[in-house]
């Protein structure tokens, strides 16, 4: 597709006698702004898969969160039991000591009954000790660790917080453009012009019916119009990138000239369009990438008239500025 738009630039800036350096400065800047077009388009992408792990993430952590709560409320119980059990075998050691004392003067045999059961009980008392205090390690290592998930929980959480909350600003300023554009745009509603929101972004899509007689690149007065009143809303939009479309049917182009073939007319165009909205609609250059995608993404059906005429289309195509995303997910 390059090859070719470099080949009709060529010839429609030697045809014009414009000279050289401002058809290299022309194409130079083309090329920047198709690659920053991908750039951000590959940005939009990455941020959305960010924020969908970012939320799986956290989603997990609250499944451990759950599942560690359970088991130290687990291990307080048992903690619990174990104390009560331990207090008993104390008070049936001193129960036998008294006992012991009683009964010193009876019988060795009976002495030694007590010795051994006294033991016995000993013996089982420091296992019992044993196994509070392992409880009580094991238990502060949990209570730990549940601190750490529940801080590491409120950190993911502020952060997916921190970006649905500028997501929601970006798409509410979206929408709010986009209720502006169709206002502005409403004398030419049953004319081919259509806007839309869609993945974040706003289409203004204008019928080539509109804007350009059959086979030109002329823009028509009432298609001026359209497009000033399009350049006259979104001109001092500071936060969007613009990308300016040309697209035509599959019907071969047979006109003459500078023009070869559907790939020159859709750029030309869109670059019909871009110079309407600068010059005459005041937007700045730098705002506006014009583009041609030919007749490789149609919207209807080609063997119909009506779904020709709706493929032969210029699209404006308005994307948010996601730096201030791109900043926090980097953080």
């Amino acid at each position: 597709m390059r090859s070719l738009l470099l080949v009709a630039l060529s010839a429609l800036m030697f045809t014009a006698c414009v000279p050289s350096r401002k058809y290299e400065e022309l194409k130079a800047k083309q090329d920047n702004c198709i690659r920053e077009s991908d750039r951000l388009t590959s940005e939009n992408r990455t941020l959305t898969t960010e924020v969908e792990e970012l939320k799986a993430d956290m989603e997990t952590i609250t499944k451990k969160l759950s599942a560690l709560q359970e088991d130290t409320a687990y291990l307080g119980k048992r903690y619990r039991q174990m104390s009560m059990k331990y207090d008993e075998l104390n008070e049936l050691n001193e129960e036998l000591l008294d006992k012991l004392k009683r009964q010193k003067k009876e019988g060795s045999d009976e002495n030694r009954k007590l010795l051994e059961a006294l033991r016995d009980t000993q013996t089982d008392l420091q296992r019992r000790e044993d196994e509070v205090r392992e409880i009580e390690q094991e238990l502060q290592a949990k209570e730990r660790r549940l601190n750490d998930l529940e801080d590491a929980l409120k950190s993911r959480e502020a952060r997916v917080a921190e970006l649905e909350s500028i997501i929601a600003e970006k798409d509410a300023a979206v929408r709010a453009l986009k209720d502006r554009i169709a206002a502005a745009l409403t004398g030419f509603k049953d004319k081919g012009i259509a806007v839309e929101q869609r993945n974040g972004k706003i289409y203004v899509s204008l019928e080539a019916q509109l804007l350009f007689p059959s086979g030109s690149t002329v823009v028509n007065a009432e298609g001026k119009g359209a497009l000033i009143d399009l350049a006259q809303v979104i001109k001092d939009e500071k936060d969007i990138t613009i990308l300016v479309e040309g697209h035509t049917d599959s019907d071969p182009f047979n006109g003459s000239g500078v023009i070869k073939d559907n790939w020159d007319l859709s750029v030309m165009r869109a670059t019909a369009v871009v110079r309407i909205m600068t010059e005459n609609g005041g937007m700045a250059p730098s705002m506006l990438t014009a583009a041609g995608r030919g007749e490789f993404v149609p919207v209807a059906d080609n063997s119909t008239k009506e779904g020709k005429a709706k493929n032969r289309r210029i699209e404006v195509v308005m994307t948010p500025n996601l730096d201030q995303l791109f900043e926090i997910i980097n953080e």
